[in-house]
């Protein structure tokens, strides 16, 4: 029996709507992405089969919200709810704000594929810009902590994809769920832990450096967000401006000692 046959036979069995239920199984098994009482947002959800695996993961107190442009059939837990629309559209993305409320999602995923060329090269970039969509919701979305997951067909624009992830996420995960086609060239780009700076460039703010770094700069925390100022040591009081930041770390200048 095919990998396919036997994913297909069990989702029947398990009463899942779909074999791809066991890829999100496997990619949380693998990267640690639901948990009970997160919020879990779908991208792309019709028919449902990531929808019913998320809302057994979550639980009770949990919430799952499903978008996509076809209709999704009802399911039997109190948990999801659905939203028929472009996820890039900012009516839809309000209402997605609306139903999993001010602080976020814990996760956003996405199952999305493109409709099949048969010309790989297309069907690889075609994959790869649904991915950035599903990203930039999910940053409008997912506050520090929070993970993304999405599917894409691999090819030479992955590495850039991944390399995005990677500036907004503490690190990045390639995933191949066993559940995956045979044949087939998808594989799951996992964004862990979002970094978010509690700062600005141009902020201004009254700080004590509280270490030196290995360069010599020294380092004020703001919410454990580490600033590189340059000139200072441990101990000095001073009033500093954020001059760059990024997910990681930022740096500032001296404007008062």
């Amino acid at each position: 029996m095919t990998n396919r046959d036997s994913y297909y036979n069990k989702a029947k069995q398990e009463g899942y709507r779909t074999r791809s239920a066991y890829k999100l199984k496997q990619l949380d098994d693998a990267a640690g992405l639901l948990g009970p009482g997160n919020t879990v947002v779908d991208l792309g959800a019709a028919p449902g089969g990531w929808l019913q695996v998320a809302a057994e993961a979550v639980g009770e107190t949990g919430t799952v919200v499903g978008v996509d442009f076809q209709r999704i059939d009802d399911l039997d837990a109190d948990t999801v709810e659905t939203i028929r629309g472009d996820m890039t559209d900012e009516e839809t993305k309000q209402q997605l704000r609306e139903r999993i409320g001010a602080e976020g999602a814990d996760v956003v995923i996405s199952d999305m594929a493109p409709n099949m060329t048969g010309e790989y090269s297309v069907d690889h970039a075609r994959s790869v810009h649904l991915a950035r969509q599903a990203l930039e919701v999910g940053l409008e979305l997912v506050p520090a902590g929070g993970d993304f997951a999405a599917k894409v067909f691999d090819g030479r624009d992955v590495d850039d994809l991944r390399a995005d992830i990677d500036t907004e996420f503490e690190y990045v995960r390639t995933v191949h769920p066993d559940a995956s086609r045979d044949a087939s060239s998808e594989l799951y780009l996992v964004g862990k832990h979002r970094i978010t700076a509690p700062v600005a460039e141009g902020e201004e703010l009254d700080a004590v450096v509280d270490d030196v770094g290995s360069e010599g700069d020294g380092v004020v925390t703001v919410d454990g967000y580490a600033l590189f100022v340059p000139g200072t040591e441990t101990g000095d009081a001073v009033r500093i401006r954020v001059t760059e930041v990024t997910p990681n770390f930022g740096f500032a200048e001296v404007i008062e000692a």
